[in-house]
């Protein structure tokens, strides 16, 4: 259960960090409203939702102890290292405005062709969701079913509260203040993740 609940937690504090995918949505439902942004959205939760079934479907064929396993959890936490200290580095430079004043995507199918080549064209989803399940990899079938529904089911309903959301002035003002501590709070838990990763694979 503790597992699951630190990778729910790590995965959702990384959601509300701004990327591509964020702002795809915004533009989107800015320009075209949040019913044309909804196919963006969901074209991003199948990108994503691929990448955490090849994530958690690679790591249920390897042998917990293995060198390969070995190797990938030490992958796994120097990935979660290196976008902690991105997200703790850059924290408070996100520009929403500059960034949602491009040209929308318009049509609901094409934003849905849009939203899932945002997703599936990010290499750093893959590794993302790579190291996410090096976390729960010794887990049961079951939990590692449960965590990639969570996790797919919440960048769905995340994103589309963005659409909703964002097209009000007043909310997207307010997200700006408390993004950089998001950022921040986001960067931490990351590391800290990795390090109990190194830490549980020290020899006993």
């Amino acid at each position: 259960m503790e597992p699951f609940l630190l990778v729910a937690l790590a995965h959702f504090l990384a959601l509300l960090s701004p990327g591509p995918d964020f702002f795809l949505i915004a533009r989107s439902s800015i320009h075209a409203g949040w019913r044309i942004a909804s196919g963006a959205c969901l074209g991003i939760a199948l990108a994503n939702g691929l990448f955490i079934a090849m994530a958690f479907a690679g790591f249920t064929v390897l042998r917990e102890g293995s060198t390969l396993f070995i190797g990938l959890q030490l992958a796994g936490a120097g990935y979660l290292l290196y976008i902690g200290q991105l997200f703790l580095r850059h924290a408070g430079k996100s520009d929403l405005a500059a960034h949602t004043s491009g040209r929308a995507v318009s049509g609901w199918w094409r934003g849905l062709g849009a939203g899932f080549l945002s997703g599936i064209l990010n290499p750093k989803n893959a590794l993302f969701y790579a190291s996410l399940a090096s976390m729960v990899a010794s887990s049961s079938a079951a939990w590692k079913w449960a965590c990639g529904a969570w996790m797919f089911s919440i960048v769905m309903l995340w994103d589309l509260l963005v659409a909703v959301a964002i097209g009000h002035p007043r909310l997207l003002r307010r997200f700006s203040r408390v993004l950089p501590w998001l950022e921040r709070a986001t960067g931490v838990m990351l590391m800290a993740l990795a390090v109990a990763l190194l830490v549980h694979l020290l020899p006993g």
